[in-house]
């Protein structure tokens, strides 16, 4: 029993509308991680006296009442089961949603995202305002709608329209055209928290674009820039277009905060401390993430983008000035990126990265020359999506890279960026190191240039393959080995600090016999074998090499060894098949499934192309065989036939035939004993004439029988 005075707080429980949804899912996670009245640590401004009496307990202290609790819908049964919600509800009918509202201290409800849920958000907050003398304690009604209810607002001061707005100019506030619904919403929410504010009352926020994790309304921009599909990443318009901003996770500590304070004020802005334009969001992301470079095109061209809504589009081209100054002066928020995503954009890339799985790849493929090193390389590519690295490709790409620099260098120069004189000075040192190397070119070129693709954006993003490259260990530790904090490193231990960011993450070592190899090459094409290394002489002194630089101590397996990356190693000749089939499945169950967003539309479109061909060839394959079984059982059954006929008429002529033998002794008996009796006995009857001839006949050969007489 617990003893005297003391009080069981029961956990505060959180419905949230849309758990599945992108700011139902983050904002849920991160409240199932708070601790109820977590946020009171510090002053506690701004919050209602009266309300914030039920939230001390009797020593006036704020009571840890354990993590909230929380609870929401989803649109359907999930794939893969929410980790964070105490339970989940498919909601068939109003009736029963309304129980589960009941049973909840807070409401929260987000119309940012799905525009069904604002018919559903009027519903429940007029719902639970005509059970307000049914409660059995205070509940809280929380709408997450969009800052584009202010979107068409007239500036504070003509003369100056760099004022931001706040909560205190709300009633001012004028919606975008599509926002009206929002708007209408907005203002029953707040009028139904003004009749009993000590059993219900109900809060709106005015949301700035949520961004982080998964990204939200910006995600189409971090795609595109992430895939890397694209020179530049669009613009759309002037760009100068002001968007406000929350990050997800700041978005749900506002929601904490109001949940603890349950504050005097029931509109609120939600925005963080930034004033970025679009121009500035699309170039730092192309910046940190992709091609490097932005484009301005018309704002028509939004439409045009496959992946961009019309919500979408309308958040990314509104032009907006807010502040939320309660927030900060009252609040008490752990904020994530309070000064913006450009200030912050390398944590955000980060989190991007990690809540959806995109992942970089990293694979060497290592062996002896001719044992389908390159093939295996390009299988792995096409598997996982990712950049084929070969040293003569990434060569020949640097070099061609010089020549458009110093043709044309480019129009804006980064601080700090090589001029065209030293773009000029090292083209010059490349064509001269090949020209006395007969086309080979010095490791010191080939790192600088492998580490540079290696540290591009693409193979950052994505992953890479790199083909039958480092081939020494010396090659290893000059692409791998790390140059900021080396020496330190070294000074502490022997083993060197590796750069993570392009160290490959798997490393393959197919092997097989020096004899198996020859005849491999023995067996090419001669139209393959012309002009490369696999001709006779050249492959062997290749090969002979490739054995000297791999029997020593320091090879480049060895280096991989030491960086506990330890090579995964497959014997290709117990398998000569030329698809690799078995080797790819090896590595693939090696490396696990692939990192990256799946199918294209275009890819998923060939793909169902692709089975339904297969299906119908299935099918007319099927349809053949049927066929030809079927003639096949016809032809036998009128060759049965025939058969039968055939034997049946060889067994009547064969009964025909004793049936004459048989009958030959009877018709020799009946000629001679019965017929010449028979015989006058007719005629003696047709001379009488008799009135009953057959007993005239009869009484005739009665008296004429040979055995009588």
């Amino acid at each position: 029993m617990a003893e005297e005075g003391e009080r069981i707080v029961r956990p505060k429980r959180i419905f949230i509308n849309s758990l599945d949804s992108y700011t139902g899912r983050n904002i849920g996670k991160y409240l199932s991680t708070c601790v109820a009245g977590a946020s009171l640590e510090e002053a506690e401004e701004g919050a209602e006296e009266e309300e914030n009496q039920s939230v001390h307990d009797a020593t006036g202290g704020v009571p840890k009442q354990g993590h909230f609790q929380v609870v929401g819908t989803v649109a359907k049964s999930p794939d893969k089961k929410l980790n964070f919600p105490v339970e989940t509800y498919v909601v068939s009918n109003r009736d029963e949603l309304l129980n589960h509202l009941l049973e909840s201290d807070v409401i929260i409800y987000s119309i940012t995202e799905e525009l069904s849920q604002i018919e559903e958000a009027s519903w429940a907050v007029s719902a639970l305002h005509t059970e307000i003398e049914n409660f059995d304690n205070q509940k809280l009604f929380i709408l997450i709608s969009s800052a584009m209810t202010w979107a068409r607002s007239k500036p504070l001061d003509p003369d100056d329209p760099e004022i931001p707005f706040t909560e205190d100019d709300y009633r001012r506030r004028k919606c975008h055209l599509n926002f009206k619904d929002h708007i209408s919403v907005e203002k029953l929410v707040i009028k139904m928290g003004k009749s009993n504010k000590g059993k219900f009352s109900t809060y709106v926020i005015a949301s700035g674009v949520p961004y982080g994790a998964e990204e939200g309304i910006l995600h189409t921009i971090f795609k595109e820039a992430w895939m890397g599909e694209t020179p530049a990443l669009s613009i759309y318009g002037d760009g100068q277009n002001i968007i406000p901003l929350i990050h997800v996770s700041d978005l749900a500590s506002v929601l904490q905060n109001i949940v603890d304070r349950r504050p005097r004020t029931h509109y609120l802005v939600a925005v963080d401390d930034s004033v970025h334009t679009l121009e500035e969001i699309v170039k730092c992301i192309s910046t940190h993430l992709g091609p490097g470079k932005a484009q301005k095109v018309s704002k028509e061209a939004a439409f045009l983008n496959k992946e961009l809504t019309q919500l979408d589009i309308d958040h990314l081209l509104v032009n907006l000035r807010m502040e939320a100054v309660f927030l900060k002066e009252n609040f008490n928020i752990n904020w994530v990126s309070q000064t913006g995503i450009v200030e912050n954009i390398e944590s955000v890339i980060k989190e991007y990265k990690q809540t959806r799985g995109l992942l970089p790849i990293r694979i060497c493929i290592l062996g002896p020359p001719a044992v389908g090193k390159t093939t295996v390389s390009k299988l792995l590519c096409k598997h996982y999506k990712l950049h084929h690295i070969h040293i003569k490709d990434v060569i020949t790409e640097a070099i061609d890279k010089l020549e458009r620099l110093v043709k044309s260098p480019p129009e804006e120069e980064e601080e700090g960026e090589e001029g065209p004189e030293t773009w000029q000075e090292l083209l010059d040192s490349v064509k001269e190191n090949m020209e006395q190397n007969g086309g080979r070119l010095d490791d010191v070129y080939v790192i600088r240039f492998m580490k540079e693709k290696l540290k591009s954006m693409p193979c950052q993003n994505q992953g890479y393959v790199l083909d039958g490259y480092p081939k020494t260990y010396e090659q290893a530790k000059e692409l791998f080995t790390s140059e900021e904090g080396e020496e330190e490193e070294e000074s502490r231990s022997k083993a060197p600090h590796f750069d993570k960011t392009i160290t490959p993450d798997f490393v393959i070592s197919l092997d097989a016999s020096d004899e198996f190899l020859k005849n491999r090459v023995i067996n090419l094409p001669e139209s393959t074998v012309a002009g490369t290394h696999y001709a006779q002489d050249r492959f062997l002194r290749v090969l002979a090499t490739f054995r000297e630089l791999n029997t020593e101590d320091e090879t480049v397996l060895n280096y991989f060894d030491e960086a506990e990356i330890h090579p995964l190693h497959i014997d290709v000749s117990k398998d000569d098949d030329p698809q690799y089939k078995d080797i790819i499945k090896q590595i693939t169950e090696e490396v696990g499934e692939p990192r990256n967003y799946g199918l294209t539309p275009e890819e998923l479109a060939e793909l169902e192309l692709k089975q339904a061909e297969e299906s119908l060839s299935r099918e007319a394959e099927r349809k053949a065989e049927l066929e030809r079984l079927e003639a096949e059982e016809e032809a036998e059954k009128v060759a049965r036939w025939e058969e039968w006929n055939s034997r049946l008429e060889e067994v009547k002529r064969q009964e025909h035939e004793m049936l004459e033998a048989q009958s030959v002794p009877l018709r020799n008996y009946l000629m001679k004993n019965v017929m010449p009796t028979l015989i006058e006995g007719l005629n003696e009857c047709c001379k009488v004439r008799p009135d009953d001839p057959v007993d005239y006949l009869a009484e005739y050969l009665f008296k004429r029988n040979p055995q009588i007489e």
